[in-house]
């Protein structure tokens, strides 16, 4: 069924960003990711921090959190690392993170909060505050489970000239014909970063 979020227009928003492949995997059979870190740019990862810049608050799936708190919690501080590397860390440490998990009970990872909560329950309050919008990386199983329940308002979704075949497909539940292009981005690699909103009822 076709839904549209024009009870959420004034409310804070939830933006999805996630990359995928042509035919629309988010991974491989087995989580493979390294199609998307193999071609991985500084004019990519430029974008990305401009587009966090306009949040505040980063929710997680188990999972992704720990693969990118294990990542970025020291990469502030490491000098080693591509400058716009350190920019984004800094940002994304100081970001308020929420991980939707029933076994993690803490974290080391600065300004994170574990919920155990339902996320839709949850994510339907958190939405009703005031505040800027609030993003979402990779976190398959709870991706499914907010666009299941017309959570998210946003999707940010950066297209690799690549084929899968075969692995986990970003929708599953939902046609994605029911998207409403509203912006693109190019890239020098041929990565594709589209915008779309669910479509509006008339």
């Amino acid at each position: 069924m076709l839904y549209t979020n024009k009870e959420t227009q004034s409310k804070r928003k939830l933006i999805l960003s996630m990359n995928v492949t042509q035919d629309g995997y988010l991974s491989g059979p087995n989580c493979e990711l390294d199609w998307h870190f193999n071609a991985w740019t500084t004019e990519m990862a430029e974008c990305l921090a401009d587009e966090l810049n306009k949040a505040d608050t980063i929710l997680f799936g188990r999972i992704t959190f720990n693969a990118m708190s294990a990542y970025w919690s020291n990469k502030g501080v490491d000098l080693s690392s591509p400058i716009e590397d350190r920019a984004f860390a800094q940002m994304i440490n100081s970001y308020t993170k929420l991980v939707f998990s029933k076994t993690l009970t803490h974290s080391t990872w600065n300004n994170s909060i574990m919920i155990n909560d339902d996320p839709a329950v949850y994510i339907r309050k958190l939405k009703e505050q005031k505040g800027s919008p609030i993003m979402i990386y990779g976190s398959a199983q709870l991706v499914w489970y907010l666009i299941d329940n017309k959570l998210i308002d946003e999707f940010q979704l950066w297209v690799h000239p690549i084929k899968l075949g075969r692995g986990k497909l970003l929708f599953k539940s939902v046609s994605p014909h029911f998207l409403e292009l509203v912006n693109t981005k190019e890239f020098r690699n041929g990565v594709v970063l589209f915008y779309y909103r669910f479509k509006q009822l008339v």
